[in-house]
């Protein structure tokens, strides 16, 4: 298979072992992620499964799942027939939950689409997506989705989850920008890291385990928001935001929620 980030991979794994080493109800459930990992299946679950209560496993876990549900939580409560995913990595929407009446659109890497492509034919998954292969720091966004189908006229929800921490403010703002373009009542959600001041013991500790891991594979957080910074940035949008806490509650597993990362949500004014 051809190459694909070591981050879509391992949000891939936590969302397959939050069904195996988290306890019910389950935040968000994904029963295709770890088919999509294919090969790599057990070698990366083998992690969850023996140290699932680590707090670095655990944090991950958290993350992703709260992101995932309030994602498809706002696209379904929407109402909106057209649902893009930017950086799509190895998301399973698409093959798992949509319907005839919601088209998907994922605009990814063309070297990770062609990974996520076999990765799909290897699992025999059936679903309806159409593929937009765009550089983000040199395409145009809207007209890669126009040229697939999207129909720019039509509000969208946008997922953009897991990726703006990985990219410079200026780039965070251009894609933004280009979201802005879409439809009235369009809708983007995404998840940013925290500046260090904002903080708890819980997001530090992460951080420090964490970052210079993702440095050393070629992949470090570049960008930090708070809400309101983030709110900033979405100027042409009502916002809301939601916390991990909000999202997990009281549980009795090892999920337990940081202030590391927050979930903005922004509606473009009509």
């Amino acid at each position: 298979m051809t190459d694909i980030s070591r981050t879509a991979l391992m949000a891939a794994a936590a969302r397959a072992a939050h069904l195996i080493v988290d306890d019910e109800p389950h935040v968000f459930s994904d029963p295709l992620a770890a088919p999509l990992l294919g090969e790599r299946a057990e070698e990366l679950l083998a992690y969850h499964r023996l140290h699932g209560e680590h707090p670095v496993l655990a944090g991950a876990r958290a993350q992703v799942v709260c992101r995932s549900r309030f994602a498809e939580d706002t696209l379904h409560a929407s109402g909106h027939t057209q649902y893009v995913l930017l950086g799509a990595g190895l998301d399973s929407y698409a093959h798992r939950a949509a319907g005839p009446e919601v088209r998907v659109f994922e605009a990814d890497r063309a070297a990770t689409q062609e990974y996520k492509r076999d990765a799909v034919r290897s699992a025999g998954l059936g679903g309806a997506v159409q593929y937009v292969a765009v550089d983000f720091e040199r395409d145009d966004l809207v007209t890669r989705l126009a040229a697939h189908g999207f129909d720019p006229s039509l509000p969208a929800v946008v997922a953009w989850l897991g990726v703006t921490m990985y990219l410079t403010p200026s780039s965070v703002a251009r894609t933004v920008a280009a979201v802005a373009r879409l439809a009235p009542g369009s809708i983007l959600v995404l998840d940013h890291m925290v500046p260090e001041a904002d903080r708890d013991a819980a997001a530090g500790a992460y951080v420090a385990a964490v970052g210079p891991l993702n440095a050393s594979h070629g992949e470090p957080w570049l960008s930090f928001f708070s809400p309101a910074g983030m709110a900033g940035v979405l100027s042409g949008f009502a916002t809301d935001h939601v916390s991990q806490e909000q999202l997990l509650g009281d549980r009795t597993d090892a999920l337990r929620p940081s202030n590391l990362t927050w979930i903005t949500r922004g509606t473009l004014r009509r």
